[in-house]
């Protein structure tokens, strides 16, 4: 596999002089600065590119080119952004980056309510409960018409776990839900979500289906012609939040969205931390039926204490079978001849880097560890398959 690291770019804490040291080879950025919807330039892309490779590495995958809102709700200033995200295409293939990954999440590209949840050995992780959530939305946020989402059960139980918050604790808490973009340290404001909320009040699962067939219709041609590979994201969590559409939560999303425009240059970033946050999603099983279709791992683990809450976990050690994962995704590189490109998905806060300004996940540590045992599981896997050819010659 191709080893690599997620990069925030120049503002990042974390240095490319730090990433490179932990064995990687490749870089997964973007160019945050750039507005939502605004065209890549040659130019801007090259800029970047020659930054990384100055530091000894290449830039690999782009991560992400966001889709502007627009175009997730099509609502006629989408068909400009959708032209610009053609345009952003070729410019990237100009500059020979191959493999592009985006999402379809509506407003929030992913979602936690602890981001310092404290392991037995010290060290924190990110943590969805949902009940904090049901908290967080009916009695913080107070969103339009929220009582219709829940049921008076669930509604006297997030009122119960809000009693027992200090008010510390339920501003933490807001400033968790709505911790904004992937690169960015700023949270949404109440008014501002709630504004974004209003525009998608009437866009359903099949509505926002719809708009994302007709976005991939539009640049996945466009993509295959320029040797680009598209891989959406799935969704963080693989559930409805704030009463918003979700559309690549499951394996019958993803049968839809693969079915309805074929091509190869309509691929997966196959995430199974994102995917394996629902059980009832069979990782195994998605490498299976959409094994060409994968042009990007990331690779983390969950762990679900309940119905209602799942942590990230170890990156061996958690509920996604990562060691059959991994068997099958080489087994996968064998057949289509193919390196892909892995990053390891979060890694743990652990206390030798308390205090230092990272992205929630993003720490150096943690994910150096999780990057050294993806790397040694690989490498074991790989040698026992050796070991079983030899035997049969």
């Amino acid at each position: 596999m191709q080893q690599t690291m997620r990069w925030f770019g120049p503002n990042d804490t974390i240095s490319l002089k730090d990433i490179r040291q932990c064995g990687v080879t490749g870089i997964v950025t973007a160019l945050h600065e750039i507005p939502v919807g605004d065209i890549w330039t040659v130019e801007a892309i090259k800029e970047r590119q020659e930054t990384i490779r100055n530091a000894g590495m290449e830039w690999t995958v782009i991560e992400s080119l966001p889709v502007h809102e627009d175009i997730k709700k099509a609502n006629g200033a989408h068909l400009k952004y959708i032209e610009n995200y053609k345009n952003s295409i070729k410019n990237i293939a100009t500059c020979g980056i191959k493999v592009v990954t985006y999402n379809f999440m509506p407003i929030l590209d992913w979602v936690r309510t602890n981001h310092a949840f404290e392991n037995p050995d010290g060290s924190k992780a990110l943590l969805y409960n949902q009940v904090a959530f049901n908290y967080f939305d009916l009695f913080l946020l107070k969103r339009p018409h929220v009582e219709n989402d829940y049921t008076e059960e669930e509604k006297q139980i997030a009122l119960n776990y809000g009693n027992s918050l200090s008010q510390s604790d339920k501003d933490l808490l807001f400033k968790n839900v709505l911790l904004g973009l992937p690169g960015s340290k700023v949270s949404f404001t109440r008014e501002q979500i709630l504004s974004l909320l209003e525009n998608y009040k009437d866009i359903d699962n099949d509505k926002l289906r719809g708009n994302l067939i007709h976005f991939l219709s539009e640049v996945a041609p466009v993509a295959e012609a320029s040797g680009v590979k598209l891989a959406i994201h799935p969704d963080d969590p693989p559930f409805s939040v704030l009463g918003l559409p979700r559309v690549v939560s499951t394996e019958n999303d993803l049968n839809a969205i693969f079915n309805s425009v074929p091509t190869s240059a309509n691929g997966l970033c196959y995430c199974t931390g994102s995917l394996g946050a629902d059980p009832k999603n069979n990782l195994e099983q998605i490498i299976d039926v959409h094994g060409d279709r994968i042009h990007f791992l990331h690779i983390r683990n969950v762990k679900r204490d309940s119905k209602d809450v799942f942590r990230e976990s170890e990156h061996l050690n958690g509920d996604n079978p990562i060691e059959r994962i991994m068997e099958k995704l080489v087994l996968l590189m064998q057949k289509r001849n193919i390196d892909l490109p892995l990053r390891p998905d979060h890694g743990f806060l652990h206390s030798i880097e308390e205090g230092k300004e990272q992205y929630p996940g993003y720490s150096l540590v943690g994910r150096l560890k999780g990057l050294a045992e993806l790397r040694g599981l690989e490498m074991g896997i790989r040698y026992k398959l050796k070991h079983e050819l030899d035997n049969k010659i």
